[in-house]
């Protein structure tokens, strides 16, 4: 376990509008890719045995688009072997993995406020409040799998209701229940600009998709420091948490 101390004066933080959140994130994490890395890859590791075992490969079908004439119609993503296993393994896997990114989280305050990092403090969130965060990831991967299944489009509308939960939960050692009420709360009465955070956050998440699809290892982390920058732009900058 671990104990909430008040750190000091150092730090930013970002103006409570897009740009500026988004600037903070950037600089944030530039200061942490490499620990983003190592999160990237361990989940990507994870997301490669799920594919494995399961069968499914997301590029499988892509070779044989030249036999379509650009009649796409013709594929039939969803119904493909394997579909149903591995996203229900993806499900599963993102909730196991939620932990690491909170740790991502914490290192970036680290960094923000000029304290030494180590390379433990990305497993913090497997130590700190594990259970409200894997409960919290639970019932949001619920709602947002329920969203895409909605013709996609809800997910962007619902996802930024979510966007500071896992600052919430790292931070605040909320519940999971506190952390979905304080977000959605705080979010529903600063919409424009969660919603504006999180839609950049993602895309810049994944715009690493377009270097040969290996570059959304270097990008993919970008949300979860988006996440930290809204945190600190309408809560503050979050107390330091140090470890006994």
């Amino acid at each position: 376990m671990s104990d909430f101390n008040e750190f000091d004066e150092q730090g930013s933080v970002p103006n409570r509008d897009t740009g500026s959140i988004i600037s903070h994130a950037f600089e944030m994490y530039k200061g942490v890719i490499l620990y983003a890395v190592v999160a990237a890859i361990i989940y990507y590791i994870g997301d490669f045995f799920l594919q494995s075992i399961s069968g499914f490969h997301y590029w499988s079908d892509f070779r044989d688009y030249e036999d379509f004439d650009g009649d796409y119609s013709q594929i039939n993503y969803f119904n493909r072997p394997g579909t149903s296993l591995y996203f229900s393994g993806y499900g599963l896997l993102g909730i196991f993995l939620s932990p690491l990114f909170v740790g991502l989280i914490y290192i970036t305050n680290k960094f923000n406020t000029k304290i030494a990092i180590e390379f433990s403090d990305l497993f913090i969130g497997y130590r700190q409040n594990l259970g409200n965060i894997l409960l919290y990831s639970l019932i949001t991967n619920i709602i947002l799998w329920i969203s895409v299944i909605m013709c996609i489009i809800p997910v962007f509308f619902v996802f930024p209701l979510f966007f500071i939960g896992y600052p919430i939960l790292l931070f605040e050692n909320a519940t999971a229940m506190d952390a979905i009420s304080k977000t959605y709360n705080i979010a529903k009465e600063n919409y424009g600009v969660f919603l504006g955070s999180a839609v950049l956050g993602v895309l810049i998440s994944f715009a690493g998709v377009v270097l040969c699809c290996v570059g959304i290892i270097f990008t993919y982390p970008f949300v979860y420091i988006a996440m930290y920058s809204v945190y600190c732009a309408y809560l503050g900058k979050p107390r330091q948490i140090i470890n006994k």
